[in-house]
């Protein structure tokens, strides 16, 4: 029987989320905690890439964790950001956060559906200005696929701003959930390092996982992986734990 499911993310700043609502619809307990945490690349650690900010036209922003650390290190590098950059965002809701930083404007900035870099949304908005000199700010544990942009032949530089780093268990922090939420292959192997004898089945926890690259971080892990989004059924993580949610009740 299902009680406890961890979100292996940080708690929402407002207090509210669908997680919440799946709790009280299914009688679960909740807990957001995160398995991994960031860091961002002293200004120091990042002038050793000897790379200059000012000579790109273009950024590829991937999440909120790369908006915050490239314009963390435009201004501790005293690199003023022109009008005329262009930004190309995975998500409308990392596009939607450039507002913290700039004023948001449909002709600079566009963002694909699903997340991924093989978005056709998102290549084509990369082909429209395939001209431009493109800079992608990335974590130092970096495994996404640019093939289909590169394939374009546009002239992109990967940087990296920030390192990944495992949120480690105290000694006396319990660890009894019994669905395991993933969004990043770095969730993983904090998992596995946090508790190198974890065994799914004696312990009778389940997987659930956003994206592609963490699903295949739980199979490489030897792992089994329970459920899984985006998917057409299921677009959301929150989508993908409910219809799993569905399919234990009925089995109850």
């Amino acid at each position: 029987m299902i009680k406890k499911i961890l979100v292996s993310q940080p708690q929402p700043a407002s207090g509210k989320s669908p997680y919440y609502d799946i709790a009280e619809k299914y009688g679960v307990e909740v807990v957001f905690r995160s398995m991994i945490k960031v860091e961002g690349l002293s200004i120091k650690e990042f002038r050793q890439e000897k790379l200059n900010l000012a000579d790109y036209t273009a950024i590829i922003l991937t999440s909120r964790t790369a908006v915050d650390n490239f314009f963390r290190l435009c201004e501790e590098s005293r690199v003023s950001i022109p009008d005329t950059m262009r930004y190309v965002c995975t998500t409308e809701q990392v596009a939607h956060y450039l507002q913290k930083y700039i004023v948001y404007r449909k002709r600079k900035i566009a963002f694909g559906t699903t997340g991924k870099l093989n978005d056709p949304q998102f290549v084509a908005a990369v082909n429209k200005i395939k001209k431009e000199k493109f800079l992608m700010p990335v974590s130092d544990v970096n495994k996404e696929d640019t093939s289909a942009i590169e394939a374009l032949g546009i002239n992109l530089t990967k940087a990296v701003m920030f390192r990944t780093l495992t949120n480690d268990f105290t000694q006396d922090e319990p660890f009894d959930y019994d669905v395991l939420l993933f969004f990043s292959p770095s969730g993983i192997t904090s998992l596995k390092k946090n508790f190198p004898d974890f065994d799914q089945n004696v312990n009778g926890k389940y997987i659930g996982t956003f994206g592609p690259t963490t699903a295949k971080a739980v199979e490489d892990a030897g792992l089994r992986l329970d459920f899984s989004a985006p998917s057409p059924e299921t677009p959301s993580m929150t989508a993908a734990l409910e219809k799993f949610l569905e399919s234990k009740m009925k089995e109850q």
